[in-house]
């Protein structure tokens, strides 16, 4: 499992109808820079790297896309819920990347590859987008080895300030990672 390569999660996720069926529904909405990320990524290789059969639940699927020309919240609740009317049994969350920062309370992303590098964890700062040809494409900013090797800790966007720390922690106790992959390996700080 150590030695999973990009080449090699883009098959796993290939080989995934469920997951595929996901990224199919999403490139419907022609989102501009759009990807699925995160726990979508993330728990497919923990999944398979603690030798699951039945994958994981997810609390919800993220959907992040880069949009400047609408920037409102309410945009995102309509994608959603196209979303749902296509998958009604998959928690679909989208969010507009030019939004996010003044959420987060940061300095704006200049698309969506930089607001996934700028994720808590290196694990889940991963996305899959569908390219028009049906290329899985793989945004893997901080590369997957952590990911792949089961290690959770903060991006260098995280390690910057004592309060993006303080973040990351408070996510490592919410999430709990541990409990359903006992061989994760975490770093506090």
């Amino acid at each position: 499992m150590a030695d999973l390569k990009e080449e090699d999660i883009i098959r796993l996720v290939r080989e995934d109808e469920w997951m595929m069926g996901i990224l199919a529904t999403v490139k419907k909405l022609a989102l501009p820079d759009w990807w699925v990320c995160a726990g979508f990524v993330r728990s497919k290789i923990w999944d398979i790297r603690h030798g699951y059969e039945e994958r994981t639940p997810l609390p919800d699927v993220d959907v992040i896309y880069y949009d400047s020309s609408q920037v409102g919240e309410e945009l995102e609740k309509e994608w959603e819920k196209r979303l749902r009317s296509i998958q009604p049994a998959v928690p679909w969350s989208v969010k507009n990347q030019v939004r996010m920062h003044r959420v987060n309370g940061i300095s704006s992303y200049s698309s969506s590859a930089d607001a996934i590098s700028k994720f808590p964890e290196t694990a889940s700062a991963l996305g899959l987008n569908l390219s028009d040809d049906n290329r899985i494409l793989l945004c893997a900013p901080w590369g997957v080895a952590d990911a792949v090797n089961g290690i959770v800790r903060p991006t260098p966007f995280f390690r910057e300030t004592p309060e993006r720390l303080a973040v990351y922690r408070s996510r490592l106790i919410q999430k709990n990672w541990s409990r359903q992959w006992g061989q994760i390996t975490v770093e506090r700080d």
